[in-house]
């Protein structure tokens, strides 16, 4: 019970059972997807239910998975492939959005909207052809189904974007810039008032760096919080985690090219380090999960996979009880 000091015998210390802190979880093995590939969009609240769609295989993918905690099934396709979506919402409700078709990350400012069965294409990003070629592929997205936002990417020409556009539900509106352009890393929020923007890729004309930022959204403009320990791009989140409590996980760190098996926890106020996937990966699926438990699947590793982990945690912690 949260709360509750007891007496531990062998060691002669008092301890508390907290909710504070970062979370004692671990990931475990999970089934594979239907359908080895990288570049994932992705829906739910925990790690099962989850929804996997899109992706590079074939390239520009309309492929939809579902996961019930046992395993993988494929369920009805997007009305438009792409690589690259990414998603808000729950896995029977959520929006797939952005994302590039074809070999090529042509822009495809798409969204579609999930009821559980079938996709409905709605109102598409305001961002398009006249923002660049790819200004709808390597941004990130939170929050849910009627309440969500769309941020960064990327529109070529090595110039990373700083863009946010808001969904009320019907449509999209550009509200205020991140105060770090990127792409390829973390969305996650509860709704268009509520976000985080953590880590990424900051593509500056002749450079490509990791940078570590970890920005807020209040639904009004972008706050700058303490950084995340590994700067990096290309990874997964607990993308229905909150400005308090949310998890990111695995990815590349641009310099070397090195993948990232590392799993870090937001308490609202700064990143702890917490249990490593089991496999270090990149590109698998782009968010699903809270900060307490979630599901990454298919990516690189560097060769494309078809595995999955969940991360699952009780969200309690033992506490030593000190005196000064």
């Amino acid at each position: 019970i949260v709360g509750q000091v007891y007496y531990n015998s062998t060691t002669g210390q008092f301890k508390s059972i907290t909710d504070g802190g970062a979370p004692i979880g671990a990931w475990s093995s999970a089934a594979n997807i239907n359908t080895a590939r990288n570049h994932i969009g992705g829906i739910g609240t925990s790690n099962s239910p989850a929804v996997a769609f899109g992706g590079s295989v074939p390239p520009g993918s309309n492929l939809v998975e579902s996961y019930d905690g046992t395993s993988w099934s494929e369920v009805n396709e997007l009305n438009n492939g792409r690589t690259y979506p990414d998603g808000a919402g729950t896995a029977t409700a959520g929006l797939a959005i952005g994302g590039g078709g074809g070999s090529t990350p042509t822009t495809a400012g798409y969204t579609e909207s999930w009821d559980g069965t079938n996709w409905t294409e709605v109102a598409d990003l305001t961002r398009g052809p006249s923002s660049g070629p790819q200004s709808t592929v390597y941004g990130m997205a939170s929050g849910i189904q009627t309440s969500a936002l769309y941020y960064g990417g990327d529109e070529g020409s090595s110039n990373t974007l700083a863009k946010t556009e808001s969904w009320d539900g019907s449509s999209w509106t550009e509200v205020a810039d991140l105060n770090q352009a990127k792409s390829y890393g973390a969305g996650i929020g509860t709704s268009n008032t509520s976000a985080l923007a953590a880590t990424g890729l900051d593509w500056a004309p002749g450079s490509s760096r990791n940078t570590p930022t970890n920005e807020e959204w209040n639904g009004s403009s972008w706050t700058e919080l303490a950084e995340t320990n590994t700067a990096r791009g290309f990874l997964g989140c607990g993308n229905h985690g909150s400005v308090t409590s949310a998890l990111i996980f695995g990815g590349r760190n641009q310099g070397p090219n090195a993948m990232i098996a590392a799993t870090e926890f937001w308490n609202g106020t700064s990143w702890t380090e917490v249990s490593d996937l089991a496999t270090a990966r990149l590109n698998g699926l782009s968010g699903s999960g809270s900060g307490s438990n979630a599901m990454f699947a298919g990516g690189g590793t560097p060769s494309v996979s078809a595995a999955a982990e969940e991360f699952t945690s009780t969200e309690f912690q033992i506490k030593t009880l000190t005196t000064s």
